[in-house]
């Protein structure tokens, strides 16, 4: 698909900074969320946790483009809360060297492939989060309008020889205090980690946290844990803005026809 790229591009920017074209969005509500100052506490459910987004609206992530805050990824991407000093093994050093010399011309997104685990998070299109007593569904409006479910039932994970490895994995979760923590495995290595090229193989474990601040700030963590490609696990976190009344829009993006030669006709 040609033209993708360029729509990628715009969609980002557009997902970044929406009240230009929100009508009931309050600029003035993510300017306070920025500064953390005068924002009503988190909305909690009939259950005692936080609402992470049942109420009408959106996260929109800040388009995080290196998670370790070094600089890499697209012209301009926002930052995580601090940098890391990536514990690479050598090849996974020279692989993202590579890829980041690159800018991103090889970036499995920019073909409509899923961003996967935890890159959904960093990348600039909105999501919603609807929590229900066994799990959590999330809805992104990127990534070809992806869904996700996180078990809450106390399962145990799914043997890894009986593991199909998948974008998004296999994400189970429990609550720590006012956080929703989530243990994934079973992730394919299609997907970067992010847009800087930080590569990964299928023993990628990843940890999430999911931290609802006060109304406006979700703060979203993630420890990656891969021994094929670090030698210790390195943690990387910023925060997202709830957008209120955001709906997501209809995206389309579409790759991986393995048998267009038979899409034949008169």
């Amino acid at each position: 698909m040609k033209s993708r790229f360029p729509v990628l591009i715009t969609l980002c920017v557009w997902a970044v900074a929406p009240a230009v074209a929100q009508d009931d969005f309050d600029g003035k509500q993510v300017a306070a969320a920025l500064t953390k100052k005068n924002i009503p506490p988190a909305p909690r459910l009939a259950d005692g946790h936080p609402d992470l987004g049942n109420s009408k609206g959106s996260w929109v992530p800040p388009g995080v483009g290196d998670m370790a805050g070094t600089g890499g990824g697209f012209a301009g991407s926002a930052k995580p809360d601090k940098t890391v000093d990536v514990p690479f093994l050598p090849w996974a050093k020279t692989l993202y060297q590579q890829r980041n010399a690159n800018v991103t011309k090889d970036d499995p997104e920019g073909f409509c492939l899923p961003p996967g685990i935890p890159r959904m998070y960093a990348t600039s299109f909105p999501f919603q989060i609807y929590q229900m007593p066994d799990r959590v569904l999330f809805v992104f409006e990127g990534g070809a309008h992806m869904w996700r479910v996180v078990y809450m039932d106390g399962r145990k994970h799914t043997p890894p020889d009986k593991l199909n490895p998948t974008y998004l994995g296999e994400g189970i979760g429990h609550w720590e205090g006012d956080t929703l923590v989530v243990d994934v495995t079973g992730l394919n290595d299609r997907s970067w980690i992010d847009a800087a090229g930080h590569p990964h193989t299928e023993q990628l474990h990843v940890t999430e946290r999911f931290t609802r601040v006060n109304e406006l700030i979700l703060h979203y963590e993630a420890t990656i844990d891969d021994p094929g490609a670090y030698s210790k696990p390195w943690t990387s976190g910023w925060n997202i803005l709830f957008h209120p009344g955001m709906e997501p829009y209809e995206y389309i993006c579409q790759e991986n026809n393995a048998d267009i030669k038979h899409l034949v006709g008169r």
